[in-house]
Order: structure tokens, then sequence, then C-alpha cells
């Protein structure tokens, strides 16, 4: 059953997040966090998070994802494992495998690989 209330992060403002990867830094490497994480720039490597994670419009991604709740505005290249969500936007795509409890694709979001509901 979709739980209104695992969605609600979508409405966070950038100032919201502890920490926003700005759209001017790449980063290489493994990433790890626990509180909401915003990502405008570019990432190659890894994350691993207890907390949120948000891939904005322009943000590049190449990595897999461990995450309490993911969400794609962005492009994202690898698999993604939620513990609660993941939701792709409209201007969002995932090239890779989903696996998560609740998984929203909106019409217009563009997703190639394996989805796995749990």
């Amino acid at each position: 059953m979709f739980d209104v209330k695992d969605t609600e992060f979508f409405e966070l403002e950038e100032t919201s997040f502890d920490t926003v990867l700005a759209t001017d830094i790449t980063f290489n490497g493994k990433i790890k966090f626990t509180k909401p994480f915003m990502i405008k720039g570019k990432v190659f490597g890894s994350i691993e998070a207890t907390g949120d994670l948000v891939i904005d419009e322009n943000a590049v991604v190449k990595a897999d994802i461990s995450a309490g709740r993911v969400l794609v505005k962005g492009g994202l290249e690898g698999n993604v494992n939620a513990e609660k969500l993941v939701f792709v936007t409209a201007s969002g795509s995932v090239l890779g495998d989903i696996m998560a409890p609740q998984v929203i694709l909106e019409p217009g979001s563009r997703f190639t690989g394996k989805c796995t509901m749990r």
C-alpha cells in the first residue's frame, strides 16, 4: 500500500538538506551518510546511506545506491536498493535495477532495468 508520509521529503527545499553536493562538484568514490543528502553535481562510485537521497534534475550519478528513500529527478546509472521507496519523477531516468517495497515511476520518467518490490 502506498504511504503518503514516505513522500513528504520530496517537497523539501534545498535548504532543508544537511548536505548538498553542488552543481560544480564531481565526486569519485564512496559516499556514506545518515541525514538527507541532495546531489546536484556528478557522482561516480557508490552510495551507502540510512538517510534519504535526492538526485536533482541536472545531476549525473553513476553509482550503486543503498538508501532509505531515493528520489530521482536527474540521471542515474546504477542499481538502487531502497529500504522504503524509490520515486522517479518525469524528468528522471534510471538505467539499472531497482529493489524497494514501493516504486513510483511518474509518466514521462525513463527506466531500463529490473524492478523487484519486496
